[in-house]
C-alpha cells in the first residue's frame, strides 16, 4: 500500500501555493491555481491535485508557463469577453475573465468568454462549478496537446479535450455537473501510472500502430482511446472548434506537452457559456431540473455525474484527504 499523508485542505492550498511561488510564480497568479488544487484534491481527483504541482513548478522554470504573466482582458462585443492568458496560467486568466463574465451574463441572459494563449486549466468542472455557485448554467471547453487519432487513423490530432456542463440548484451549489473528457481515461492517469511504474487497464489507451496497450510508457507515445470510439473522437472535434477555433488559440495538434519541459508554451484556450436560466425558462427552470434529478435519484443504485467527488468533497471537509507520500516529498524538495 502507498505510503499517504493526511492533510487538511488549507494545508494543501498552503503547501502549493509556497511551492508555486518559491518556483517564481507571481502570489497573484499561485493563488487561484493553489485554490484549484485544494478543491481538487477533496474531490478525490488526484492525478490533477498536487501530484501536478511538481510539473507547474518546473514548467515556470524553464519557460513553458510565465509565472509572472498578466493576463489582459478585452469586450470585443458587448456579450464577449477575452482575455488574452499571455502565456501564463489558466486558473488567473479564467478568473479575470469571470469577474466580468458573471455580472455580463445576468445582465444579458448570456455571455461568453474566449481565453487564448493559456495552459492546462486542471479540471474543467472547477471552473463551470463556481458559475452554477453564481446561478447560471454553464459551458466549458478547453483542448489539449494532440493525443487521440481520427477513426481509421494511428496519428494523434486532437487532445483529451474536456467539456463541462453545470447547473445551478436552489441551495447554492450544482444540481447537476457532467465533466467528461473525450478519452476513456484522462491522459494525466495513464502519466500517473507512468510515475508509478503501474500498468493500466486495457481499453485506456493504444500504441503507435493503434494497438491496445497495459504499458503505460508506450501509451504515452500512442495515442489515448476515445470514449466511445467515433463518437469520442467527434466530442473531441467539437471541444478544438470551441475552445482553440473560437478562441484563436493554438490547435492541439501544434501545441506543445503539458507534460515535460519539451517546446514552449502550450498556447492552447478554454471557452465558457454561462447562461442566465431564468432568462430563457422563467420560474420554470428550478422545476425543471429538480424533477430531472429526482428522477434519476428515485432509482435504486443510480447516480449523477459528479455524485462520488460531491460525497468525496464533504468529507474532505472535515477529514482531509490522504496525500501521496512520495509527491509530497517532491513538493517539500521544491521548498528547499
Amino acid at each position: 500500500m502507498t505510503d499517504t499523508k493526511t492533510l487538511s485542505l488549507a494545508e494543501i492550498e498552503d503547501l502549493s501555493f509556497r511551492a508555486l511561488v518559491a518556483s517564481g510564480t507571481s502570489e497573484n497568479n499561485a493563488r487561484p491555481l493553489a485554490e484549484a488544487t485544494a478543491a481538487t484534491e477533496a474531490d478525490g481527483v488526484a492525478s490533477h491535485g498536487l501530484a501536478y504541482i511538481p510539473i507547474y513548478c518546473e514548467h515556470v522554470q524553464c519557460g513553458k508557463v510565465d509565472g509572472q504573466a498578466q493576463p489582459e482582458l478585452s469586450r470585443p462585443k458587448p456579450g464577449v469577453i477575452a482575455v488574452d492568458a499571455a502565456t501564463g496560467f489558466a486558473h488567473s486568466a479564467i478568473d479575470l475573465g469571470f469577474d466580468a463574465l458573471i455580472p455580463t451574463a445576468r445582465e444579458q441572459g448570456v455571455a461568453v468568454l474566449a481565453i487564448k494563449n493559456s495552459y492546462n486549466c486542471g479540471v474543467l468542472g472547477y471552473h463551470t462549478y463556481r458559475l452554477a455557485q453564481a446561478g447560471l448554467v454553464a459551458m466549458g471547453f478547453t483542448n489539449a496537446p494532440a493525443s487521440i487519432a481520427p477513426s481509421g487513423g494511428s496519428k494523434p490530432v486532437v487532445g483529451t479535450n474536456p467539456f463541462s456542463i453545470a447547473a445551478p440548484g436552489t441551495d447554492g451549489q450544482p444540481a447537476l455537473l457532467i465533466d467528461q473528457s473525450a478519452s476513456t481515461i484522462a491522459r494525466s492517469e495513464v502519466m500517473k501510472h507512468a510515475r508509478e511504474g503501474k500498468s493500466i487497464p486495457v481499453g485506456w489507451a493504444l500504441d503507435s500502430n493503434g494497438n491496445p496497450t497495459t504499458d503505460p510508457d508506450v501509451a504515452l507515445k500512442g495515442s489515448m482511446a476515445p470514449s466511445g470510439g467515433y463518437k469520442g473522437v467527434g466530442v473531441a472535434l467539437m471541444v478544438e472548434l470551441m475552445a482553440a477555433a473560437m478562441t484563436g488559440a493554438t490547435l492541439g495538434i501544434n501545441a506543445s506537452p503539458f507534460s515535460g519541459t519539451a517546446g514552449g508554451p502550450p498556447k492552447t484556450g478554454q471557452f465558457f457559456i454561462a447562461i442566465d436560466p431564468g432568462a430563457t425558462a422563467g420560474g420554470r427552470f428550478d422545476t425543471g431540473i429538480s424533477s430531472l434529478v429526482e428522477a434519476i435519484r428515485f432509482q435504486d443504485g443510480a447516480h449523477l455525474p459528479g455524485d462520488g467527488r460531491r460525497a468525496k468533497r464533504v468529507a474532505a471537509q472535515t477529514d482531509g484527504v490522504a496525500v501521496n507520500a512520495a509527491t509530497l516529498a517532491k513538493i517539500e524538495a521544491l521548498l528547499a
